[in-house]
Order: structure tokens, then sequence, then C-alpha cells
């Protein structure tokens, strides 16, 4: 009776959280207390959410979110992603739900939290949505930890922190931000945990050509074609990975996955379950 009851209750559990996918509030991501728990991450906590499960044959998809953003960013995304495999988001260290008051913050000591996450998850492989910082740490992870790494798809990315890949504007409004938070008389903790991840922007990533070719994962890079990030600069990045695609949404702005949902999700969507291939030779003009 008591293994009957048992296999009762999964039953039920899983129905309640295939539901719970189909049917949860788009506000509610990021902040479910059914599907989110904090896990303890290399010296801080780590606010985590699950949707979806396991599938035989399929990857898990982690999704990483952008500067000062959180897992909330993605709602129109997870429960597209979650009816087909078991879905991880979370806030990165100091953003979202993810609180630490510590000094530094780069985008390698992001990458290895991420790892650790997975570790901690006991989950070996994965395929990787990143936006913005979560592109940059998309790939960093690709390239520190390529046996954890399936597939990336990298939208809104960048390897230096110039106005060679980012426009005049942006650059400018990360400046003028970093300096309005510095100045500040009485800053919070919550004002200094901005500066950190704002000021990070101003002087990071540095990701060389040469690291990237590192990278054994077929990787999809993204970006609008009005992004932040200039989308000759994204072409950049596709052209210097083995096996990538670069695609350059047109009528889009940073957001691609926001601004072009159905598109974002199926295009990816379509990426993940389908084999990578090289276009050589004569298939140039096909």
């Amino acid at each position: 009776m008591f293994q009957k009851n048992i296999i009762l209750f999964i039953m039920l559990l899983t129905a309640y959280q295939v539901y719970a996918t189909k049917n949860l509030p788009e506000q509610l991501y990021g902040n479910n207390t059914q599907a989110g728990r904090y896990i303890q991450i290399r010296n801080f906590n780590m606010y985590v959410e699950q949707y979806g499960k396991e599938v035989v044959g399929k990857y898990p998809i982690l999704f990483i979110g952008g500067n000062g953003g959180s897992i909330n960013d993605f709602k129109a995304n997870i429960p597209f992603f979650a009816k087909q495999t078991l879905v991880i988001a979370a806030d990165s260290r100091a953003q979202g739900k993810s609180t630490d008051y510590s000094d530094s913050l780069s985008y390698d000591m992001m990458a290895t939290d991420f790892k650790t996450l997975l570790d901690s998850l006991n989950i070996h492989k994965c395929n990787v949505i990143g936006w913005s910082d979560g592109g940059i740490i998309a790939l960093l992870m690709a390239i520190k930890y390529p046996e954890y790494i399936n597939k990336i798809a990298s939208s809104g990315a960048n390897l230096v922190p110039d106005t060679t890949a980012i426009t005049s504007w942006c650059y400018h409004w990360v400046v003028n931000l970093v300096d309005s938070l510095q100045n500040l008389k009485n800053p919070t903790k919550d004002d200094k945990n901005e500066l950190k991840y704002t000021i990070m922007m101003l002087y990071q990533p540095h990701i060389s050509h040469a690291m990237l070719a590192t990278i054994k994962a077929p990787v999809l890079i993204i970006g609008g074609d009005h992004d932040a990030i200039l989308p000759a600069h994204t072409v950049e990045i596709g052209t210097y990975i083995p096996n990538a695609y670069t695609w350059i949404v047109p009528d889009a702005g940073h957001r691609t996955f926001v601004n072009h949902t159905q598109l974002f999700n199926h295009t990816v969507q379509h990426f993940f379950n389908t084999p990578y291939h090289a276009i050589n030779g004569s298939a140039i003009f096909e």
C-alpha cells in the first residue's frame, strides 16, 4: 500500500508540474514558491526555478539572464521549452533574488557559478540560452567547461566593453549610470550591489578570437539589427566560433527573445533539435 501511495504521489506531482508550467501567470516566473528554491553556490545563495521534466534523448535547458535582470525576463520563453524538457532558470550572482554583497563580480566568476549549479543538480550536460550578460556567460562556460555544454543560443553578447562592440549611446549610458551610482552620498547595500554589476559592464568582458576558436559546441549567435550590440560585432563573434550559425533578427533591438518571442522560441528549438551542419564548398551557393 505504501509503495502504491508513493507511485500515486509521484504521478500527481508530475501532473501538477505540467499543469503549473502551462497555466502559471507570467508574473510568477522568478517568484514561484512551487518551482523555486535557494541553493548555496560558492558562498552565496543562488535562486533557482525548475520547470518541465527530464526527457530521454533531450538535454535540459539552462536559462541565464542579462545584467540586473531576473528569471522573470524569460516568462514567455520558459513555458514553451518546459513542454519539451527540463528547464532550469536561475538568477545570476548579485541579481534578481540571488543576493550577494561581496566586493567583486566578474563574468568568469559567474560562469563558474553556473557550472557549480549544474554539479549541484547532477546535470552533466545541457543546452544553454543566454541573453546579454547571460550570452557572455554561456560563451565562457563553453570555453572553460566544454564538457557541460551540448549547444548554446547566445543573444546580445559582446566580446569587449567598448564602442567597437557596443553602440556609442549604450556605452555612454553605462558610463553615466556608473558615475551617478559612484556619486551617491548615502548609497544603500542595493545601490552598492547595482554599482558592482553595472561597473562590470564598463570594464568586462575580454574574450579573444583565440578563445572563441576553442569552443567545440555548436552555437547560435543572435542579435537584433538595431541591437545595443553592433550587428557587425555579433557577426564577428559567429565568425570565430568553429561550429556557429549567426542570426541577425530584423526589426529587433537587444531583447530579441521578447520582441520576437515566437520566432525566437521556434528558431532556438529547431537549432537545439537539429544536428549542426557546416556549409562549405559549392553548398554556399544553395
